[in-house]
């Protein structure tokens, strides 16, 4: 027999119950190799068929001793079959071909010449390529789950390879089997392990256009679609390495630890910043999770602002999420699903940003990460983190903004990337209008920044971005045109919200610290800020020494400066459209003036701009930090050419070096966030809680709550939740018009009745009620179309009855735990 290390190539065909067509399929490779002049092999590998498979393999194994019989004890799929063929191979290339032979063996001779005449290491049979000849198609069914599934994998696997299942593929033989035995996978994603595999050690493969006619008899049934994905998913865990993983793990336990309080006290904790907005959130999440389930319009609702309903894509529901996540609503409650959101949503964004930073500013992954946590949990982003998961859940941005980065290379894949642009950006519409324009503008800033700086990339880059841009456009426009004209348009829908020119940031802001950072100083910030949900800045005056520096140091890189001049730029249009002076009495205009009247713009609170920061911070400690390390390794490497080549651009010693990394130290510990603190709510009234209120409120009719609920009071969405969302609310917490020219205002068009309550809450005296009022609350309750008038426990609360008792011209009865007064049909 040949010596097997002078054999020219070994064809391993996997076998699993393939009696019928086994034995003309190896007289057909065995005929073709036959006349050729290569020393071969031919490897039946028996997955453990049930059938005489083995048999006919040993029948032909006997007449020809090239051919062998390789049997696996037990089936364990196509993967394990060919991990086992491939390992007993012996030659200098390695075929693997189905055993149907969709692919006939003669294709061999083009995947012969592409390897010959190319530098790859792999040429594998395509049906995607535009020459392949397609004989016999399957069905349309199997042919358009075929074609998504290839999406998919270049999506998450293996770019740029359009056809990675094809079973007829030619490898170098050392570098298959290498390749197999590293792989783990056992079912039919093991193609693209071997490929992903092949791509990690830079090896290319080229794709080859063959003849293919589907055969009857395929195993592949349509769950193994579905068991694809599945490895697809182990793929990419097992790719991540365990620096990554362990990033992952520090950023989850970093959100975990922030929202420990609210964890441990699921059943009636709120988080104590959050001023209304936990109430709200838990709503949208209720309401969006029971629209989905009774197959409702997740763009409106009348459960709040009952009759007029509000305009839910004008508001923040995080359709993104919230749809996804309406099993977990349904089945655990929306405090969960808010617990859930918060939580994980700041780690995908930490993690995000990390990536982003690894593939284009650093490295050093631990530098990355650093700049990825900064991003995610920088101030502003805590701060909102305690009410407005839309500005701190921002897992898209890295990813919208990694494909722009992408669009600009000369050789970059205009369709796809701008495919992929299309698709994330109009899923952050989903996720937050804000956020993602503000965004846009941070990128706006970045990329003149960086045009100026390098005029070289301008003129290579504009082209393939513009060309990509305008394939994401035809992508976008038509996934989000309905939602945005229902918004702009649609019933309940409003212009712009309103700010005043006071909502810009003080320049103070920026030197100090938030309220829940380690060193924060909560009466210093509730000074210097709107609320405690909107400390846009307080990066530190630790912090913007330490990126002065930075800056100052690495200023003549391109990087550096583009994201210095961004986070300057943002920094002074967050001051809004007047710069007050701190400790004069000088105010002077501000460049904010510029866009503050602009369409979307308008209804933008200028102070969140500053948001933009963080990224762009982030990145130069990424960078900084980054470059530091680098000079430490280079240190302990040998002198020499490779100790000269792996010097960094910060030429420090080693006490350099570590007093660079104790001032990085300095700088981010005054601002470590700190666990946010939780309330415990009080008990839902038990005339809503158990149920009551359905004696008194038929179908069509509302519960009028006193006062009515509005952003600074609006418990009773929670009552509501609670009660299973059964009746309809006057009022609320949302976005809204008011008046003919329908600016946009935080909670519905204020009624005469709704103001008497909400003054007499708040302290005002009881006026002296006559038959004018009297007639003004029927209108009002007939309005709202009332049902039932209910006061709960509250402060003020006997002035509250009073009021309501001679509106209503009778005093309340006590049900429940609360005043109630039946007004209903």
């Amino acid at each position: 027999m040949t010596d097997g290390r002078s054999l020219d190539l070994s064809v391993v065909v996997p076998a699993y119950n393939e009696e019928r067509r086994l034995r003309p399929t190896l007289e057909a490779i065995r005929d073709h190799l036959h006349s050729s002049q290569l020393a071969w092999e031919l490897i039946v590998v028996d997955d453990g068929s049930g059938d005489a498979t083995a048999d006919i393999a040993r029948e032909a194994a006997a007449r020809d001793p090239r051919i062998r019989l390789v049997a696996a004890e037990h089936n364990r799929g196509k993967g394990h079959a060919l991990r086992l063929g491939v390992a007993a191979s012996r030659g200098a290339r390695v075929l693997l071909t189905d055993a149907d032979l969709a692919t006939p063996v003669a294709e061999l001779d083009r995947l012969t010449k592409e390897l010959d005449g190319a530098e790859a290491s792999a040429a594998i049979g395509s049906r995607a390529h535009p020459e392949a000849d397609i004989a016999v198609h399957q069905s349309r069914v199997r042919e358009w789950l075929g074609r998504m599934g290839n999406r998919l994998i270049r999506a998450v696997a293996v770019p740029g390879i359009h056809d990675t299942q094809c079973g007829f593929k030619l490898f170098d033989g050392d570098k298959a089997r290498a390749a197999f035995a590293d792989a783990r996978l056992d079912g039919w994603g093991i193609d693209v392990e071997i490929l992903q595999y092949f791509r990690r050690h830079g090896w290319a493969v080229a794709e080859v256009p063959v003849r293919w006619s589907h055969q009857e008899g395929s195993k592949v049934g349509p769950a193994d679609y579905g068991r694809v994905l599945l490895e697809l998913a182990r793929l990419k865990a097992r790719a991540a390495s365990r620096t990554n993983l362990t990033l992952l793990t520090l950023f989850l336990l970093s959100s975990v630890l922030l929202y420990k309080n609210l964890w441990t006290d699921l059943g009636s904790g709120y988080l104590a910043d959050s001023g209304q907005d936990q109430n709200q959130w838990e709503w949208f999440f209720a309401v969006t999770a029971d629209n989905v389930a009774h197959l409702r319009d997740p763009l409106f609702t009348t459960l709040q602002n009952y009759p007029d309903g509000v305009n839910l894509m004008g508001n923040t529901p995080m359709l993104g999420l919230s749809v996804p996540l309406a099993p977990v609503t349904l089945a655990l409650g929306p405090t969960v699903t808010w617990a859930l959101v918060l939580t994980l949503g700041l780690t995908a964004t930490a993690y995000a940003w990390f990536r982003l930073f690894a593939k284009w500013v650093t490295r050093d992954p631990w530098a990355a990460g650093l700049g990825g946590a900064f991003a995610a949990f920088a101030p502003p982003m805590i701060s909102h983190a305690n009410a407005h998961p839309n500005f701190c859940v921002l897992f898209m941005i890295p990813l919208i903004v990694d494909r722009v980065l992408r669009l600009c290379a000369p050789a970059a894949d205009v369709r796809r990337d701008g495919v992929l642009l299309g698709l994330f950006t109009a899923y952050q519409i989903f996720l937050g209008e804000e956020v993602l324009l503000l965004a846009s503008l941070g990128i706006l800033l970045f990329a003149l920044s960086y045009a100026l700086a390098r005029r070289d990339v301008l003129r290579t880059a504009w082209r393939p971005l513009a060309q990509g841009v305008g394939v994401a456009l035809l992508v976008f426009l038509p996934l989000v045109a309905y939602p945005l004209t229902w918004q702009f348009f649609g019933t309940q829908s409003y212009h712009s919200v309103l700010h005043g020119d006071s909502a810009g940031n003080s320049p103070l802001s920026f030197l100090r610290f938030s309220g829940r950072a380690l060193l924060g100083d909560e009466s210093t910030a509730d000074k210097l800020a709107l609320n405690r949900t909107e400390q846009n800045a307080f990066y530190g005056w630790p912090l913007i020494a330490l990126a002065f520096a930075i800056t100052v140091r690495l200023w003549r890189h391109a990087l550096v400066k583009a994201l210095a001049v961004t986070a300057v730029a943002a920094a002074v249009l967050s001051l809004g459209q007047k710069i007050r002076i701190p400790y004069t009495d000088v105010v002077l205009p501000g460049p904010w003036r510029a866009l503050a009247h602009r369409p979307l713009f308008e209804s933008v609170i200028e102070g969140r701009v500053a948001m933009i920061c963080a990224p762009a911070l982030g990145a130069l400690l990424a960078l900084a930090v980054g470059r530091l390390v680098a000079t430490g390794r280079s240190e302990r490497e040998p002198s020499g050419a490779a100790g000269r080549g792996a010097v960094g651009l910060l030429s420090v010693g080693r006490v350099n070096r570590a007093v660079g990394l104790v001032a990085v130290a300095v700088a981010l510990l005054p601002i470590v966030p700190t666990p946010l603190p939780v309330d415990e709510r009080a008990p839902v009234p038990a005339f809503l809680a158990d149920g009551l209120w359905r004696t008194y409120v038929k179908p069509g009719e509302s519960v009028v709550t006193v006062p009515v609920p509005d952003p600074a009071a609006a418990d009773a969405l929670h009552w509501q939740v609670r009660a299973g969302l059964g009746f309809p609310l006057p009022g609320g917490y949302f976005n809204g018009p008011w008046g003919p020219d329908r600016i946009g205002i935080y909670g519905a068009s204020p009624r005469w009745t709704s103001n008497l309550l909400r003054d007499v809450r708040y302290g005002a005296p009881v006026p002296d009620i006559g038959d004018a009022w009297r007639a003004q609350a029927r209108a009002d309750l007939a309005y709202w179309k009332a049902g039932v008038v209910v006061l709960p426990p509250q402060d003020n609360e006997d002035a509250l009855y009073r009021t309501v008792s001679k509106l209503l011209a009778r005093e309340g009865r006590r049900v429940g735990g609360v005043w109630i007064w039946d007004v209903g049909r």
